[in-house]
């Protein structure tokens, strides 16, 4: 594990345009000359043109804590049903270059501010001050085990024969920035949401605090809801065990699982709405966790989908580019410890193929995502159309911190220790640098 004396910086990628509109507040500095106001940034030859000169990289930089700068036209919720466009406000120092053609704006900040918007990002800035503080141990594990850790990629798929294939998406190493600003590594959005003294107080309390197992930090994976059980990592991703990305119970004394690998006991839990801390329609704890675009969803702990056997055709045709023909059956072949599905075998008049991992099902079953994997498929008959109805469970992959669970278990007075040891078991937290006195 890499020992740090101070607190490190980062470089955020915040969005790739052929034009980069942008408004700087306060004293910039540009080539030795203050620069402010409102700016337009566009390609030509390769190099990127600003007030009629080409430079290959522009860096306005920051000269006091309370500059900021304006990005126009950011996109959020790549992807996802709510993607959407908006204007954010950014601290720190503002940086250009030329990627693919484009124009890359990059934000340069220390990684404690970083955090102070993750949190606010991913999830309510008014939350309590458990889940703030838990919050920020994994965010910050999460940020330093990738920086740490070069290794991994965004695509690693690998097909096993004509009728098999099976992917895994995990986060890219961007070449020309540490991360990314959206849900491909953490929502990111500068100052554009309110943060509030709460927040600022938890990442204080928590200054340099980070998840750690054998001596390195942890990669501490996170989501909406578990739906009542955890995942392991080797299930949604790399064939690598962590011991503290394990099977848990999502309720008190940790109580022992079904075995939800078998299709009996998943049918079961997911039909049921076993006692979970993520089990709750609380608008009070919902909220916390659930920003304007995420409450757009309404149902998450137990969940239900239909398509007609026309739609369902369509649907897999247009998101995995293979012509299935009418989709006769959706058969699970290999669950995870949580019930979701990891290999599925979609059996069509042309084609069957078994899809995987879990990530890759949600993608090939939605126009959007899936809200998780862990589901069970229902066929019935109207007019002799097959309907399929799918019963899900949770909202995400399942790995590590449940983010619905862990409001709950700090709105009932749990501390957040006691949080990240419920859902990363075999952990400890470590402090990795200290706030430098003012």
């Amino acid at each position: 594990m890499k020992q740090y004396t101070t607190e490190p910086s980062i470089h955020v990628g915040i969005l790739l345009q052929e034009k980069v509109f942008f408004s700087l507040y306060g004293n910039y500095q540009f080539n030795g000359q203050q620069y402010v106001g409102e700016k337009c940034a566009t390609i030509r030859d390769g190099k990127i043109e600003l007030d009629g000169s080409l430079y290959d990289s522009i860096l306005f930089t920051a000269s006091s804590d309370s500059d900021y700068f304006d990005l126009l036209d950011v996109t959020i919720g790549i992807h996802f049903h709510w993607e959407r466009k908006e204007t954010q406000r950014f601290n720190g120092d503002l940086k250009l270059i030329v990627i693919d053609n484009k124009i890359q704006a990059i934000n340069c900040i220390s990684v404690e501010k970083y955090l102070t918007s993750v949190i606010s990002s991913e999830m309510s800035a008014t939350s309590s001050m458990e889940l703030l503080k838990a919050h920020a141990v994994i965010s910050r594990s999460w940020l330093l085990n990738k920086l740490e850790d070069k290794k991994t990629s965004c695509s690693n798929g690998m097909t096993l024969s004509d009728d098999i294939i099976i992917k895994w998406y995990d986060h890219q190493d961007h070449t020309l920035f540490d991360v990314c600003a959206d849900d491909h590594c953490q929502r990111y959005q500068g100052i554009s949401k309110a943060s509030t003294q709460a927040v600022r107080d938890a990442i204080k309390i928590t200054f340099g605090q980070v998840l750690t197992y054998d001596n390195e930090i942890c990669d501490a994976r996170f989501y909406k809801s578990c739906g009542g059980a955890t995942e392991l990592f080797e299930n949604c991703w790399e064939e690598i065990h962590h011991p503290y990305l394990l099977p848990v119970a999502d309720r008190e004394n940790s109580a022992i699982l079904p075995d939800l690998t078998k299709e009996e006991e998943a049918e079961k839990w997911i039909l049921s709405e076993p006692v979970a801390y993520c089990n709750t329609k609380d608008k009070k704890i919902l909220t916390q966790v659930l920003n304007n675009y995420d409450q757009e969803t309404a149902d998450f702990y137990r969940w239900k989908i239909t398509y007609s056997q026309q739609a369902l055709s369509e649907l897999l045709k247009e998101k995995t580019g293979i012509n299935f023909g009418s989709i006769k059956d959706l058969i699970p072949i290999k669950r995870g410890a949580s019930g979701r599905i990891i290999e599925l075998k979609i059996i069509g008049t042309n084609k069957t193929m078994i899809i995987g991992k879990e990530l890759e099902i949600r993608k090939a079953l939605s126009k959007s995502h899936l809200y998780s994997s862990a589901f069970i498929v229902k066929k019935s008959i109207l007019n002799d159309d097959i309907i399929f109805t799918l019963h899900g469970a949770g909202w995400g992959h399942g790995v590590g911190l449940c983010q619905i669970g862990a409001a709950v278990m700090a709105d009932q007075g749990i501390s957040y220790k006691d949080i990240l040891l419920h859902y990363y078991p075999n952990s400890s937290i470590t402090s990795l640098y200290k706030q430098t006195e003012q």
